[in-house]
Parts: C-alpha cells; sequence; structure tokens
C-alpha cells in the first residue's frame, strides 16, 4: 500500500449522487439524446435550405431559435393542459428536439463575425431581434396555444348541439 497516495480522494462514479444511474434517468438521457440528433439535424437542414452569406444578417439562425422558441411555448401549453403527457414527452420534446434545434451558440457566434467585419450597429441590432423573437414567440406560442385548448372544447360541444346531440 505504500504506492498508493492518501492525499488523493478516492474516484467518484459517474452518476453524480455517487450511484448507479436508474432506469428512469437512463430513460431521461436517451429521450434528450434522441431528441437532440433529431433537433439537430433540423437545424442544420434549415442552415442548408437557408445559407447565411458572411456578413450578412443571419436570417436563419434569428428565424430557428424564433420558431423553436414558439413550439416551446406550444409545448409548455400544451404539457400543462394534458395532464396524462408521456414523462419523457418534455425532455425528449423540450430538452432534447427544441434544444437541439435552437442555436444560441451560433447566435453569438453570427454576432461576434459582424462584430468582426466591422458591422457593429448590425451586431446590435441582431442581439436585440433574436431576443426580441425569441420572448415574444414564446409568448405567443403559449398564449395562443392555450386560447386554442380553451375553444376547441367548446368548438366540439357546439358541432354537437348543431348535429341533433345533447350535452
Amino acid at each position: 500500500m505504500g504506492d498508493v497516495d492518501r492525499a488523493l480522494p478516492a474516484p467518484r462514479a459517474a452518476h453524480p449522487a455517487g450511484g448507479r444511474w436508474s432506469r428512469s434517468q437512463a430513460a431521461v438521457l436517451g429521450a434528450v439524446t434522441a431528441g437532440g440528433v433529431a433537433g439537430a439535424c433540423l437545424r442544420y437542414g434549415a442552415s442548408l435550405l437557408w445559407p447565411t452569406h458572411p456578413g450578412a444578417f443571419p436570417t436563419t439562425t434569428l428565424g430557428i431559435n424564433a420558431v423553436g422558441c414558439a413550439a416551446m411555448g406550444v409545448l409548455m401549453a400544451v404539457i400543462t393542459v394534458v395532464p396524462s403527457a408521456h414523462p419523457l414527452a418534455r425532455p425528449f420534446l423540450g430538452t432534447g428536439v427544441l434544444g437541439g434545434f435552437t442555436t444560441f451558440s451560433t447566435y453569438a457566434l453570427d454576432a461576434q463575425r459582424l462584430l468582426d467585419a466591422g458591422r457593429a450597429g448590425t451586431a446590435l441590432a441582431y442581439l436585440a431581434a433574436t431576443v426580441a423573437a425569441a420572448l415574444g414567440a414564446v409568448t405567443i406560442g403559449y398564449l395562443c396555444t392555450r386560447a386554442a385548448s380553451r375553444a376547441l372544447p367548446r368548438l366540439a360541444l357546439r358541432r354537437s348541439i348543431e348535429a341533433g346531440g345533447s350535452r
């Protein structure tokens, strides 16, 4: 035992709590991973379809982030309305797909590239527009979905009554 340095702490297990991964934790990790791959592939596909030329305003990244935030608003509204949503729905769709689809690291890189190209005004406009679009999109997505979730049951009831059904 003379070759062991007792001053070094013992190695810890891979799990933060020091134990093994539970089946549910592994399922969440798998859902996030699969969703992240899907979201990143969607983002990559969008960047191929609508490339941004160097020095140009990064409309593709702005659009991706706005669409992803709107989808997050929709998802959060649906999950709060549907109490029986699958427990992996939010990790897969929210953290995974939408986390992989939105790209705030590219947002920062795009702003840096605009600054490097001497386009500080455009960079500031892009930074502000992305934050405004993201916050607006998530709010609109959430509010529209909540409004639709309240209106749909009333619409279905009205159609049932008009068709001769009763409550």
